[in-house]
């Protein structure tokens, strides 16, 4: 009899499951639970009537490493290469990237000469930084805060400015909470393996899994710092739902769940506000803590590891300039955290991807990303902020930081609730007691998203390919 798999969370992670499931040769029935009313998650994009495209979520993905070539794999799967927007090495979205620091913007070093000399806002040529890092001692922790790694390595000045400023850009997150091990585990082995860093990164680790494409070689060969898809990056879950229902999966919107159980049978007993669902495997692709409260009281043991996953929240706000210039040409600027706590960064999507400008003429198109671990903080609780708060905060950053004093032509404003896990010291020590658990128990279930290995989209879509080949493997 055919086997049942209920994938729970239709976002990128859940989408790529139910495509993996799919493509397999004997595959099984694939339900797809959705809890609210539109698939792909936090890939999420506004397209207007003259064409301008507008990103709430991710906007640009890295197509770097073994998870970026998968993904681009899986781009040219589903016929989407002529779609893709690539931002080449020699762009100034790849070369220029700038912080805001006592109240200027500085552009970050990007070429050798930049490294031998002092770059305003640090206070030394960044060189030292690297010697420091190659003469010091291997670390002797289990785990470590990124700020402790980083200030042990290279120095308390690159900790304090470029790296709080890009653990804010990556996971709107306070590098003295965030663990390197989790976050940054390349950094972490490079250490463990070489004793540096520097020289662990410069040796590298090893070959991946053989993941070519034609799309990922042109992206080696033109050096691509990242792309984007010409309709934005909802384009790509939209390709999944239509394989997705061209392969026969039944997808269901607004299917919220009230609680899993396990029946006298062997089987998932999913219960929903409207019926229930049976499944012989779940592949669970929601927050950790949403899947806590589903659990049955016999798992408590492992409610308890996914309750300490927390998750931030985040503004987006998007504005659109007619007929303005920026001063600057780049990908945009973070601020560190003691520059201004709840303003993240600004984001230029008109420099990167000017395709997705719209016919209108010339404008300018800024993502400004407020909140992260400060959001309680600077604007309260995530559910009652009113937008217009968010929107003046916006306004005034990009009046302040870029000099742009006009009313936006468009204004679009999004607060993206609990978006991005926070992997807090001993994440590491957490996800391997989830995994001895569901190995011990035997249980059907498998955990995917942002919640466990990685935050970025290419960790998701990798992730959720690799959970699937595991179950597979293991039906066989």
């Amino acid at each position: 009899m055919q086997r049942t798999v209920a994938v729970v969370g239709g976002g990128i992670s859940g989408l790529t499951a139910c495509y993996q499931l799919a493509r397999s040769p004997n595959a099984p029935k694939i339900i797809l639970l959705e809890g609210s009313g539109r698939l792909g998650g936090w890939l999420h994009s506004t397209r207007t009537e003259d064409g301008a495209v507008f990103e709430h979520g991710p906007r640009g993905i890295r197509p770097a490493g073994t998870v970026g070539k998968n993904t681009l794999l899986m781009v040219s799967e589903l016929g989407l290469d002529a779609d893709v927007l690539p931002v080449p090495g020699d762009h100034p979205a790849s070369k220029n990237r700038y912080l805001y620091v006592s109240g200027a913007l500085h552009r970050l070093p990007s070429s050798i000469g930049g490294v031998l000399r002092t770059v305003p806002p640090f206070t030394r040529p960044l060189l030292w930084s690297g010697l420091h890092e190659l003469a010091a001692p291997r670390g002797t922790q289990l785990d470590e805060t990124i700020h402790s790694f980083v200030s042990r390595r290279f120095g308390k000045e690159l900790a304090d400015i470029a790296i709080d400023s890009l653990c804010r850009g990556v996971f709107a997150g306070d590098c003295r909470a965030l663990s390197v091990r989790s976050c940054f585990p390349a950094l972490f082995e490079a250490e463990r393996r070489r004793r540096s860093v520097i020289l662990g990164m410069a040796l590298g680790g090893g070959k991946g899994p053989a993941l070519d494409s034609a799309l990922s070689r042109r992206a080696r060969d033109e050096c691509w710092s990242q792309w984007s898809l010409r309709g934005g990056m909802e384009t790509l879950p939209e390709a999944l739902q239509d394989f997705l229902r061209r392969h026969g999966v039944e997808m269901h919107c607004h299917a919220r769940l009230q609680r899993l159980e396990r029946t006298a049978a062997e089987c998932w007993q999913i219960t929903l506000e409207d019926g229930s669902v049976r499944a012989d495997h779940v592949i669970s692709a929601i927050p950790a803590r949403a899947l806590a409260v589903l659990l049955p009281s016999w798992a408590e043991p492992l409610a308890q590891e996914l309750r300490g996953i927390e998750a931030v929240s985040v503004g987006v706000v998007n504005l659109q300039y007619n007929g303005a210039t920026l001063p600057i040409t780049g990908f945009g600027h973070l601020v560190p955290s003691f520059e201004d706590r709840s303003l993240l960064g600004i984001v230029y999507d008109s420099i990167a991807f000017p395709e997705q400008n719209g016919t209108s003429g010339p404008s300018v198109r800024l993502t400004v990303m407020l909140g992260g671990a400060w959001f309680e903080e600077g604007f309260g609780d995530p559910e009652m902020v009113p937008e217009a708060r968010l929107l003046s905060r916006a306004k005034e950053a990009v009046r302040a930081h870029l000099g742009l004093a006009a009313e936006p032509s468009c204004t679009i404003v999004k607060v993206l609730k609990a978006c991005i896990p926070q992997y807090t010291l001993g994440h590491w020590q957490r996800t391997e007691t989830i995994s001895r658990y569901l190995e011990r128990e035997g249980l059907p279930l498998s955990l995917i998203g942002a919640s466990y290995q990685g935050v970025s989209v290419n960790d998701c879509i990798y992730n959720a390919k690799m959970a699937v080949t595991r179950l597979l493997d293991q039906a066989q």
